[in-house]
């Protein structure tokens, strides 16, 4: 089994900030791209921010500046640092990632995680 546990969600005034956690924990042999997700009510899931292997970032233009993902390999954790957030980043925030569970063959399986809340109010 593979679980992606999210932490950090919660409510903050606009101009606040927030730090999300992905822990990834079960039985596994690697971990590629990880990232974060969020999704608002009536709306799609919208990439926020991934992250690779080695450690390079990619984010949504309507982040960029504000946001920064980072990743400790040897804990199995990537975090979001969110700073400046606004009301329309309200929204359920994900943790996905790609994981390999066998050390024969490399087969990449996209896992995701419960989400956690983060409200911003004006």
């Amino acid at each position: 089994q593979v679980q992606l546990v999210e932490s950090g969600g919660g409510l903050v005034q606009a101009g606040g900030s927030l730090r999300l956690s992905c822990a990834a924990s079960g039985s596994f042999f690697s971990i590629d791209t990880m990232g974060w997700y969020r999704q608002a009510p009536g709306k799609q899931r919208d990439m926020v921010a991934t992250i690779t292997s080695d450690s390079s970032p990619y984010y949504a233009d309507s982040v960029k500046g504000r946001f920064t993902i980072s990743r400790d390999n040897a804990k199995n954790t990537i975090y979001l640092q969110m700073n400046t957030l606004v009301p329309v980043d309200t929204a359920v925030y994900y943790c996905s990632a790609k994981i390999n569970r066998s050390d024969k063959f490399v087969i990449w399986t996209p896992y995701w995680g419960q989400g956690t809340q983060v409200t911003v109010s004006s």
